[in-house]
């Protein structure tokens, strides 16, 4: 989920580098894609297949691999780039109308393809072949419906967020497995959470931030990292403490008509946020986007803990000399805890010259053939549920506690992230607002202003 994040800018957070391209399946590097796409040598029909994520491309070269066999007319290449440098390319793809014939699809891009209809509404084709939607994770196939109705991409997976914490420095602070687990938080005191912030916090000569003396201006390990200041979506950051305080994003979902991002909860939830910051516990703005990574950050012992989602799960704990626990976020003032549900879908460009072949490869994606083997690379939580609950047994053989994910999907605790052909012009309202809130160059009911401007946006529609 993926996404941004899966999952995520959901997934904005994260890889960004050179494209790469990893021709697979039959080994051929094809330079085209898309329309642009010719068919093989042996007159089957070449399908370009785009995704940013580099750690799943295994798993679905063996899905391709699967897929040609059943299809011997049909060959698959797969093209993966890192994140920030798929969707420059995607849209100068989309634009100059030689796009890939199927792509990864992420939440808060899909609304502005399909207002410009360059994916297709697999709607019919979902009817003629019967495919059962109630097979998937509630919630994700509602992600995809277009502001018409029509269904523009069938659910790849879904992620969530924990609390990816380093084993050693809880341990040193005197709290345990179980006390993580049994963490809440409030706007007021910060509660057992901002507790815990500022007994892992220890600054150069030692100090812990909850004994005297402690230095906040001097800190060699910040109690809770982050790596920007999450503008108007916040899911590694500031959404799941927002969520948890009765704060939503939007007056409905998809296609909202209003944001809420001058709700009072979130100024609230925002303002005890930046006094982690102004105590300490969190580095300064500055700090965290000086371009040391999160992980990195988490590896060098800098970071006791992170907000981070389930598509990072494999890579923290592959972390060389650093033991990483993960724990469900903290119950917050509503009595329940939350997280951003979000997730990815296959999308159809509209300008394929094959879109049957392009939908039989997407429907096959969309399968328990494929999301079975996607399961048993503990990457992502694929989106139908029986898979699911293959990868979360694939997760616990490596060690790693799936259930602080998949919690939020048992519960309903989950929140969708918001759907809108706008979310570019949102985030360039909400990113700048958020960046002056937590850099202290203004307050948090500065944030009322900025949703004025996100709702003056989407009036003009």
């Amino acid at each position: 989920m993926t996404t941004t994040d899966h999952h995520r800018t959901g997934r904005a957070r994260r890889r960004p580098g050179r494209a790469v391209a990893a021709a697979l399946a039959a080994g051929l590097a094809l330079a085209g894609c898309g329309s642009a796409a010719t068919a093989a040598d042996d007159d089957r029909v070449a399908l370009t297949y785009w995704m940013w994520d580099a750690n799943q491309v295994p798993g679905y070269q063996q899905c391709a691999t699967d897929f040609e066999a059943a299809n011997p007319d049909v060959l698959i290449n797969i093209e993966q780039y890192g994140w920030d440098d798929y969707w420059t390319q995607l849209t100068a793809r989309m634009v100059a109308e030689s796009a890939p014939d199927v792509f990864v699809d992420h939440a808060q891009q899909f609304g502005k393809y399909a207002s410009f209809d360059q994916i297709l509404d697999v709607s019919d084709r979902v009817e003629e072949s019967g495919l059962d939607l109630d097979r998937y994770q509630p919630g994700l196939v509602d992600l995809w419906r277009g502001a018409d109705g029509g269904l523009y991409g069938l659910p790849k997976d879904w992620d969530a967020v924990g609390l990816f914490y380093n084993e050693d420095l809880v341990a040193e602070a005197g709290l345990t497995a179980e006390d993580m687990g049994d963490l809440e938080w409030n706007p007021e005191d910060g509660g057992s959470f901002e507790r815990l912030l500022a007994r892992l916090t220890v600054d150069a000569n030692g100090v812990r931030g909850d004994e005297p003396g402690f230095d906040k201006d001097d800190v060699a390990v910040y109690g809770m990292g982050y790596n920007e200041s999450g503008g108007g979506f916040g899911q590694v950051q500031w959404a799941s403490f927002a969520l948890s305080n009765g704060w939503t994003y939007a007056d409905r979902n998809p296609w909202p008509t209003e944001f809420a991002y001058g709700d009072p909860a979130l100024a609230e939830t925002i303002g005890w946020y930046r006094s982690l910051i102004e105590k300490g516990y969190l580095p300064p703005l500055a700090v965290a986007t000086s371009g040391i990574g999160t992980i990195e950050s988490m590896g060098s012992g800098s970071y006791a803990l992170l907000i981070e989602g389930a598509w990072n799960a494999r890579a923290m704990s592959e972390l060389q000399g650093v033991d990483i626990g993960i724990a469900p976020t903290p119950v917050g003032p509503t009595g329940e805890r939350a997280s951003v549900y979000n997730g990815l879908s296959d999308a159809i460009y509209s300008g394929t010259p094959h879109p049957d072949e392009a939908w039989r490869w997407v429907e096959y994606l969309a399968s328990p053939a494929c999301q079975d083997v996607v399961a048993e690379q503990a990457r992502v939580f694929p989106a139908l549920t029986a898979s699911s609950e293959r990868a979360i047994a694939a997760f616990e053989e490596i060690g790693i506690d799936a259930d602080a994910f998949a919690v939020h999907v048992e519960d309903g605790t989950g929140t969708l992230p918001p759907v809108t052909d706008r979310w570019a012009e949102i985030q360039a309202v909400m990113q700048p607002a958020m960046d002056s809130v937590l850099s202290f160059q203004a307050e948090p009911d500065s944030l009322v202003a900025a949703d004025d401007r996100v709702d003056g946006l989407l009036a003009d529609d």
